[in-house]
């Protein structure tokens, strides 16, 4: 695992990007110079960040960070990068609700001075919660903390869901409706099945992913619910922390009008992606941390909502995860990094879960 290349991100030249971004800079803030820009060691996989200080007598902020629309010769993660939907949303979530969002600054649509879309924000100091390698795994500051700290940190994490699906008038983020019909969960998982053939097209279709879009339709929600504002990447990743405490909350690209349940789902299962990942290498993770039950606890205390149809969408979010997980593996393939291998189902990481939860098995033999 420690010696597993990470997947290319980007064909990017960052001298060149840091050139033009201090010109850009110096338009929209007369006098001003983008200093110390870095490139962080982890960059996601789909949009990427700049880091860089304003260096002027009176800046707006001093230490900043630039969310870069993805470059189109990466091989991209999902076919749209919608910068402005981001910005807007982080603009809507910040006004309306407790959430500590960074303060956004700028909003460049013109592709011109950086080669795609990107906007600018306060960059918030903390600590992040590691995925290469994942916090579950030994040799970081979450797995070294107490339990009572990881108790602390797992409260005010699900606690970010309850003030943003509470606090958020839904009719406030109406531009995050996605198209088709039915009501919003139906839209999602038709998006989800949309984003399937994009990732697809050309490629050898994955008989896993098409079984669990299957089984959903058997898992499928009497009544799911009315429509919140929902993160849609929910994990605690994208999170930065001051101690314990969240101190800002990024990564709204995959934002939304869903069923509180799409984000809380996401929450138990991309853990449970990092614990089981972390278990096959020999390691215990952290089997009580982030559980489902003390999850859906937590969270029905806070909001007096208590969650609903949870197989259906913690297998939901496997299903969304591992749509990701083909689309990146096959980026690896177009780079030369990896070859298709006769099922292509083990292309993706988590496919023993995955089938797992198709099966109806998973939660029997997992913790709950």
């Amino acid at each position: 695992m420690a010696a597993a290349p990470r997947p290319r991100t980007s064909t990017r030249d960052p001298e060149d990007i840091a050139r033009r971004l201090t010109s850009w800079l110096g338009g929209r803030l007369p006098g001003a110079k983008a200093v110390g820009i870095t490139v962080p060691e982890s960059n996601g996989m789909s949009s990427e960040t700049l880091l860089f200080d304003i260096e002027h007598p009176e800046p707006p902020v001093r230490a900043c960070a630039l969310r870069l629309a993805a470059d189109p010769a990466a091989y991209t993660v999902f076919p749209v990068y919608d910068m402005p939907r981001q910005y807007r949303t982080m603009r809507v979530v910040a006004e309306h609700s407790d959430l500590p969002v960074p303060k956004v600054l700028w909003l460049e649509e013109d592709p011109g001075p950086l080669g795609a879309p990107f906007f600018v924000m306060e960059r918030v100091e903390g600590r992040v919660p590691p995925d290469v390698m994942p916090y579950t795994y030994e040799g970081n500051w979450l797995h070294a903390a107490s339990d009572a700290e990881r108790e602390h940190l797992e409260a005010a994490s699900v606690g970010i869901l309850a003030l943003l699906h509470d606090q958020v008038p839904p009719e406030e983020a109406e531009f995050l409706a996605l198209p088709g019909e039915g009501d919003g969960l139906r839209r999602h998982v038709s998006a989800q099945h949309a984003y399937y053939e994009w990732v697809v097209d050309g490629r050898a279709r994955s008989p896993l992913i098409e079984a669990a879009f299957d089984r959903l339709e058997e898992l499928w929600p009497h009544d799911p619910g009315a429509p919140v504002l929902t993160w849609g990447d929910a994990r605690i990743g994208n999170v930065v922390y001051d101690g314990f405490e969240p101190a800002a909350v990024l990564d709204w690209e995959m934002a939304a009008l869903a069923p509180r349940e799409v984000d809380l789902g996401w929450t138990v299962y991309l853990h449970r992606f990092f614990h089981d990942l972390t278990v096959t290498f020999g390691q215990p993770g952290l089997p009580d941390f982030l559980r489902r039950d003390r999850v859906e606890a937590r969270y029905a205390e806070l909001t007096g909502h208590a969650p609903r149809d949870m197989d259906f969408h913690t297998l939901y979010a496997a299903l969304r995860h591992a749509i990701v997980m083909l689309r990146i593996a096959y980026r690896q393939v177009r780079f030369g990094e990896a070859a298709v291998p006769p099922d292509p189902d083990t292309l993706i990481l988590h496919h023993g879960s995955l089938r797992a939860m198709v099966q109806g098995s998973y939660w029997d033999r997992a913790m709950p």
